[in-house]
């Protein structure tokens, strides 16, 4: 017997009969052969977790376009954040931890340059979504265009770790909510950190029931998911929790997300991103040949090509090749 074969056997002696187990999983896209050492959902972690699409993470927007300060949250340590409390979860209800880690560290892979201004961008000029986007780079994008060849467990929850998504495992539901969990505290906490809100600016009904910090509001969400969920076929919250939560994520939109104040930079973004759509679909002998490899697919249009590629690009990258399209350089003799 393996290793794999071994890990697989404590799965299904420890695992709760609602987890998915990795001997049961529907498989690969492209059939290969099994790992010694690691069962699926392991192996497909790993995968994403050593992926260009990931280390790119580190240098996209969260919430606030290039803040001035080390402390804020990038789109990869908000990854991280989703993915510990998704194994916090995961691990008490004894579901299956390393296929929710995977689909944690996949779930943000396809987002873009300047947050949710840049994805705004993107489908004004062409129909975009970042987690339709996250399951095309773990598809058809990484890997010089062959994909990673994932699980359908992990793509299934990358597709659907929106709100409106509708995962078909636990695992999935788990990082669904664990997604929102995570963004409402570190968000409340960056804009706290720059001067944006007080803990005193959050009305007192939602910190009666939640906390009256980070530490707190998180500690009360994780518990309450795992309270309500234990032993049941459903991930859920208690209604007093959710509600809360709800409101809190209703003022952050109100205050945070909309405030011109942390936001009031985002339509320049929008129009460098559209600009540089444009550009680039007019220019097409521009992109790296990986991406003029892509157009012989009669699947791809240049359209979406360029999407694929501006998606791709760190915030810093994405100013770089605006300023070099856009922006004249000084004249030297």
């Amino acid at each position: 017997m393996t290793i794999r074969e071994q890990l697989e056997a404590r799965e299904e002696e420890y695992l709760s009969p609602y987890a998915t187990l990795s001997r049961r999983s529907r498989g690969r896209e492209r059939e290969e052969a099994q790992c010694d050492i690691r069962p699926v959902f392991q192996r497909d972690r790993d995968r994403i977790l050593h992926c260009k699409s990931f280390r790119r993470l580190k240098q996209k927007t969260q919430v606030f376009l290039l803040p001035k300060g080390d402390h804020y949250r990038t789109r990869l340590t908000h990854t991280l954040e989703v993915s510990q409390n998704a194994r916090t979860i995961a691990k008490a209800l004894r579901l299956n931890e390393d296929l929710v880690e995977a689909i944690a560290l996949g779930h943000d892979l396809g987002h873009t340059p300047f947050g949710h201004a840049g994805e705004k961008a993107l489908n004004r000029v062409y129909h975009f979504s970042h987690n339709v986007q996250s399951l095309r780079v773990v598809e058809r994008v990484e890997k010089q265009g062959r994909g990673l060849n994932l699980t359908w467990e992990v793509r299934d929850g990358i597709l659907n770790h929106k709100t409106a998504g509708n995962p078909h495992t636990l695992e999935g539901k788990v990082l669904r909510l664990s997604d929102k969990i995570a963004y409402i505290n570190h968000d409340m906490d960056d804009a706290i950190r720059g001067g944006i809100l007080t803990e005193e600016d959050i009305p007192a009904e939602i910190r009666g029931v939640l906390g009256n910090s980070c530490k707190e509001r998180l500690n009360t969400m994780v518990h309450d998911v795992i309270i309500n969920s234990m032993d049941q076929p459903e991930i859920r919250m208690s209604e007093r929790v959710e509600k809360a939560m709800q409101e809190l994520r209703r003022f952050m939109f109100d205050n945070v997300y909309l405030n011109p104040k942390a936001k009031g930079e985002e339509d320049k973004a929008v129009h460098m991103i559209e600009q540089l759509f444009e550009y680039y679909v007019k220019h097409l002998e521009l992109l790296p040949q990986q991406y003029l490899d892509a157009m012989s697919d009669p699947d791809n249009s240049r359209e979406q090509i360029v999407c694929d590629y501006i998606a791709g690009m760190t915030d810093s990258y994405a100013v770089k090749k605006f300023e070099e399209f856009f922006v004249p350089e000084s004249w030297k003799i």
